[in-house]
């Protein structure tokens, strides 16, 4: 080789291996869709824990995620406008809360993984085959282990109530028909007259206390969706206005003035889901991946 081939030779390698260097040392920036179930009025908390979780397991975001949010507003259409906005941003995971959420989640992709907080039953909705197992697109933590739960909680209302002998049970429509079910049961077992109460809007909550009054109800179980979520003060106002004992399944009731709450930590669940996303994001599948399920719940009193 001459010195002037040998020359363009060293040329060319300091000019190519610095590229080289630097497009293997380039950081990939990954796309992450957030949807909660509420508003950021009223549940901003719950994005605060959720970033906290992914900057623990070192994900910045705007460094190396980028986490596009999105607000429910307590409403499956919520739910359906944020899928399709964030959709076309191509994210790499959506993570959506509650059973509404994974439910319009699931029927709005196949192909993206999904990671779902705070749900009910994922079995008994369809959302995954098995708890071990869930074989599809989705999985994530499930806010508890099921009928044990809404008994434990029926429990706690007879002993704070406990001449109680007609329970209302409220939820909303379209949503916790297993949920509704259980309760029905777990009244039955506690020797209480389940009174199942449909709400089917934001304004419909003072007409569904009326019709608890007219039905002759002194005890109330409130199931947890994200309609009773995002309205839970009214809620709570309500059933001290009218006196009637109440008790949720989520602590935020109790945290809004509710009498009690029995239930597992739900923020905790949105910082834990950080883990799933950073499995999945090193190559893991949702189908692989079981689903969590919390191993206590506690019962918080506010007041």
């Amino acid at each position: 080789m001459d010195r002037r081939m040998f020359v363009l030779a060293v040329g060319l390698a300091l000019v190519t291996l610095p590229r080289e260097s630097g497009a293997q040392s380039a950081q990939k920036l990954y796309r992450i869709a957030f949807i909660e179930a509420g508003s950021a009025s009223a549940n901003q908390h719950f994005l605060d824990v959720f970033d906290s979780g992914l900057r623990d397991l070192g994900y910045i975001d705007g460094k190396n995620v980028i986490v596009d949010t999105q607000w429910a507003e307590g409403q499956a259409e919520g739910f359906r406008r944020a899928l399709r906005e964030l959709i076309k941003l191509r994210p790499d995971v959506i993570v959506v809360s509650s059973t509404v959420g994974a439910v319009e989640a699931q029927r709005a992709t196949t192909s993206i993984p999904i990671v779902f907080i705070g749900v009910s039953d994922p079995v008994d909705s369809g959302l995954v085959k098995s708890l071990a197992q869930p074989g599809g697109n989705l999985t994530g933590l499930s806010r508890d282990a099921g009928e044990g739960l809404v008994g434990k909680t029926v429990q706690l209302l007879t002993e704070i109530a406990p001449g109680a002998t007609r329970m209302a049970i409220l939820y909303a429509s379209g949503t916790n028909g297993e949920r509704v079910i259980q309760a029905q049961k777990a009244a039955h077992a506690f020797a209480l007259t389940p009174l199942p109460i449909e709400v089917h809007e934001r304004d419909g909550f003072p007409d569904a206390f009326a019709a608890m009054r007219k039905q002759g109800a002194n005890a109330l179980f409130v199931t947890t969706d994200p309609l009773t979520l995002a309205t839970r003060s009214t809620i709570v106002r309500l059933a001290a206005g009218n006196r009637i004992p109440a008790v949720y399944e989520f602590g935020e009731f109790a945290r809004a003035g509710g009498l009690i709450a029995y239930a597992s930590s739900v923020s905790d669940q949105f910082r834990r889901a950080a883990i799933y996303i950073d499995k999945i994001l090193k190559g893991a599948k949702p189908a692989d991946l079981p689903i969590e399920q919390p191993t206590k719940c506690c019962c918080v009193q506010m007041r």
